[in-house]
């Protein structure tokens, strides 16, 4: 009976190609920069326009950035309104004056996010599909001296970046928007570079290091692609140090999306019993829809479901967000084989997507939480890249086709990838 229940499992094994959906194609988007001086600083729109023309993608941009204005005092300007309204805006990035988020909870729920909300409201006033994005600052370099005595968890640089972290998190969540974590981006490569400095003299506002790292944030968030591999790099940062900042910002927005509230179709899927059980990992949407390939659809946020027959289906998830504004799409091909058709198969076990791509590589150990190791083969057999993260970019590399060699456990898989 036992062996029965194994057959019958085996009958319904699935082979996978996900395509996780990071656009390959170019873009044009215009973009309201509201904000102070942590924003012209170093003309932060400007280097997210240069980064994103080095991929092909095109970023017009407008600011209203008085030194030290907060939400409140951008509520109450009467440019920044004017500029809110000046044009259907595809995104308008939202910066708050850098020490008020970090303060009590208290004080922030009184003083930050009423003002938040009504910007966002004013945005969407002018065209409701215009995507805030909540730009998270970083903790000043010695903390908040200023505030210190009155709230101590701010008297240190993590303390205050924590907090940051926290405000503003919680503005992207109540808000339905975005956020981009420039200031988790910050805390990450001080982790691993401690000479090069983000900080400007004042130990608060950006460096050009601090300012390309903030760019090389915002493309991915705004993007979803990596910024590895732009050859934009200002003349005042060597090249490795550019590598380095444009590594850091891609794995701390692509490793975490729905962390930061970006708009992004993703799921997976449990085949250990016969009934498929669909787990959703979408974030910053309002509705969806599963279809299974074989004329079935639902709604259900975690659906289940049952193939009758064997086949080949493309199951999609497809979310949307409010007004219907934007959708985007997850995808599966999924392979539902007889018994007879089973026993010559081969069952992979590591996916990589989208493939064929152009830039963004993502890679999926199914069933697997451990390390691992990927490396990336032209067909000459050269090593090209080796990584361990879930994730590669092929944006340097010309078009044609490679091994990818994934390592896990005591397993070794190979898989063909292509670049256009």
């Amino acid at each position: 009976m036992k062996r029965l229940l194994y057959l019958l499992r085996i009958i319904t094994t699935i082979i996978l190609i996900s395509f996780f959906n990071f656009s390959s194609k170019s873009q044009s988007i215009d973009v309201l920069f509201v904000g102070n001086s942590y924003t012209y600083y170093n003309n932060l729109p400007q280097l997210i326009s240069n980064i994103a023309l080095s991929f092909g993608d095109t970023v017009n941009t407008e600011s209203s950035t008085p030194g030290g204005a907060s939400f409140f005092g951008h509520v109450n300007n009467a440019t920044t309104l004017a500029k809110i309204n000046q044009q259907p805006w595809d995104y308008v990035v939202l910066q708050d004056q850098s020490q008020k988020p970090s303060l009590s909870p208290s004080y922030v729920a009184t003083n930050v996010y009423p003002y938040a909300t009504q910007l966002v409201d004013a945005i969407q006033l002018n065209n409701i599909c215009a995507e805030p994005v909540f730009y998270m600052t970083w903790g000043r370099k010695n903390g908040d001296a200023s505030n210190c005595a009155a709230y101590p968890p701010v008297c240190t640089y993590l303390g205050m970046q924590q907090r940051l972290r926290e405000s503003y998190l919680e503005m992207g969540i109540t808000n339905s928007a975005t956020v981009s974590p420039v200031g988790m981006a910050w805390k990450n490569y001080m982790e691993l570079d401690s000479i090069t400095d983000l900080y400007n003299t004042d130990g608060s506002h950006p460096s050009i290091y601090g300012s390309y790292l903030a760019a090389c944030t915002f493309y991915a968030t705004i993007f979803k692609k990596s910024p590895i591999g732009s050859t934009f790099i200002p003349s005042q940062i060597d090249p490795s140090t550019g590598n380095l900042i444009q590594q850091v910002a891609a794995n701390t927005v692509l490793d975490s999306l729905s962390t930061w509230n970006i708009f992004n179709a993703d799921f997976e899927i449990d085949t250990s019993s016969n009934s498929i059980a669909f787990t959703n990992h979408s974030s910053n949407y309002d509705s969806l829809t599963w279809f299974f390939g074989d004329g079935m659809q639902s709604n259900d946020v975690h659906p289940s479901h049952n193939y009758s027959s064997s086949g080949v289906y493309q199951i999609q998830l497809v979310i949307y967000t409010n007004q219907g504004c934007f959708s985007d799409t997850a995808s599966y091909t999924y392979s539902v084989s007889s018994s007879n058709d089973i026993i010559n198969q081969t069952i992979n076990d590591v996916y990589a997507y989208p493939n064929p791509t152009n830039n963004l590589i993502k890679i999926k150990i199914v069933n697997f939480n451990g390390s691992f190791k990927a490396e990336l083969y032209d067909f000459t057999g050269k090593l090209l890249e080796t990584t361990n993260k879930n994730f590669l970019s092929l944006g340097d590399y010309p078009s044609g086709t490679y091994l990818l060699k994934v390592a896990y456990g005591d397993k070794v898989e190979k898989l063909k990838v292509i670049k256009d």
